[in-house]
This record gives C-alpha cells, structure tokens and sequence, in this order.
C-alpha cells in the first residue's frame, strides 16, 4: 500500500492541480472580479515557468518530500498522533486540520520574520491576483515550507493518506482563492464560515501593511477569526484596491521569471507598513 500510495500520489495531485487549474482560468476568463493591470500575456509565462522550474527541483531533490516522511514516522511509531492512537479516521481528519494550523503560523512567519520575508515576497510582488498567482513561489520558499512541513509531519506522526489528502487540498484551494473570479456576495458570504474564498484572500494582497498582514488561511478561514488576524474586507474596496507590495506597486521586473528569481537578494522593506 506504501508503494502505491508513493507511486500515485504526484498523479492525484497533478490531476486536482489541472483540473481545478482550468476550471479557475476559464471562471475568471468569463467572469472577472477586477481588470487586470498587467494582464496574462506578460504575466503568465513566467509565473508558470517558475512552478514548473520548482516541480522539477522538488522531484529531483525531494522526491517523496511530505509523504515520505509520514511513512518513516509510521514505520517508526513516532509523532503525537501516533502516541495518543485515535481511530484511524480521526487521525486522518486531526492530521489534516493540524497540518493547516501549521502551515497558517508558518505564513505568518514568513511575514514577519525578515529573512523569510526576502523569499517571500516574491509572491506579494505580483501586480494581478489570479489563478497562477497561487503557483508563484520562489524556489527557496518551496525549499523551506517542505522542510517545514516534513518536520511537522513526523513530529505530529500525521498518516500519510492525511498528508495526501491535505496537499491535495492545499493546491486547489491556492488555486480557487486566489484566482481573479466573481462571486455573489450572498455565496460568499455563505463560504467564508468554512472555506477561504478568493475576496477574503484578495485582502492579503493589498499594498497596505495592516491588511497584508491579515488572511494568512489558505484553506479554512477559522485560524486567522481564532487568532485575530482576520480582515473582512479591503479599505478601498476589491475594484479600487492596489494589488501587490509598496516596494513594486507599477510594472516592474519581477514579472519576469529572471527577476523572480533575484527578487530575495535584494533588500527589502519589511512586511509591514
């Protein structure tokens, strides 16, 4: 079962990644929720050579990345999870909500702690939000979340179906909240109590400080109402709001993959305004 798991994991996670991919870029194709500033044309292929130049690192380099290290923490017997011994179901479930938990604390460290800042930034210096701005990760920051993440994983001996079913997961919902796509507000509404929707997350990329430094959820909204960092809405509105960071707030280098990549060897100001 190991081996299947290993072998067919990429597989399930391309074929979510594709689909929901295709489905996001045709929503907001035909539906947009703001005029894009840059538009796709210069935006797009770089931001879809830098996820495909990061896949081919990640294989390369981590080969079985978050679902090898729970399937040495199984065959280990380590990891709180694997301590307490919940039913196999509620291991899976608190193993996939734990996970999220983390990866909302590492986004707020990636914040505020400057060095992580360098790398990240990347990301925020994108002058358009949609559905590729939810690939655009610097190389060393996918580095570092998987090193992270592997940690997190044997510590708390999250099952690998749960790692699984949680990277599976995260794509699709960096795909869906970020992509340029209108919703009624009524729908919105409804799915903020349990999803973070795109207009939520929208606020996370303003050009002001206070609301950058809000809506750090990529898949449930709970931690940043728990934890207080949760905006509502932008001051300036989702159609007049600026996108991107003070730093790169017209069209710039960065939008090409060379300045991508040089972005975290420059200096930065820091995250917050």
């Amino acid at each position: 079962m190991n081996e299947t798991l290993l072998a067919n994991e990429p597989w399930m996670r391309f074929g979510m990644f594709f689909g929901v991919f295709v489905l996001m870029a045709s929503w907001e194709w035909m539906f947009p929720r703001r005029e894009w500033r840059e538009g796709r044309a210069r935006r797009w292929p770089s931001n879809l050579a830098l996820v495909a130049l990061n896949t081919v690192l990640l294989r390369l380099l981590i080969p079985t990345a978050a679902v090898g290290s729970a399937l040495y923490a199984e065959s280990l017997q380590v990891g709180l999870l694997a301590w307490i011994t919940p039913p196999f179901w509620l291991a899976v479930l608190l193993g996939v909500l734990l996970l999220d938990l983390a990866i909302y604390w590492q986004h707020r460290f990636f914040h505020q702690i400057p060095l992580f800042w360098r790398v990240h930034r990347v990301h925020h210096a994108d002058l358009d939000l949609d559905v590729t701005s939810g690939l655009r990760f610097h190389p060393i920051e996918i580095f570092l979340s998987m090193a992270i993440k592997m940690a997190i994983v044997v510590a708390l001996g999250v099952p690998a179906v749960a790692v699984v079913i949680f990277e599976v997961v995260l794509n699709a919902t960096s795909l869906f909240n970020h992509s340029n796509v209108a919703l009624p507000a009524s729908v919105d509404r409804l799915l903020r109590f349990f999803l973070v929707t795109p207009d939520m997350h929208r606020v996370h990329h303003s050009i002001y400080g206070d609301e950058t430094n809000s809506n750090y959820g990529f898949n449930v909204p709970w931690w940043d109402r728990l934890f207080g960092s949760y905006c509502a809405q932008p001051r300036d509105g989702h159609l007049e709001m600026i996108i991107g960071n003070p730093e790169f707030s017209e069209p710039n280098d960065v939008s090409r993959l060379p300045g991508m990549l040089s972005l975290p060897f420059r200096n930065p100001q820091p995250a917050s305004h």
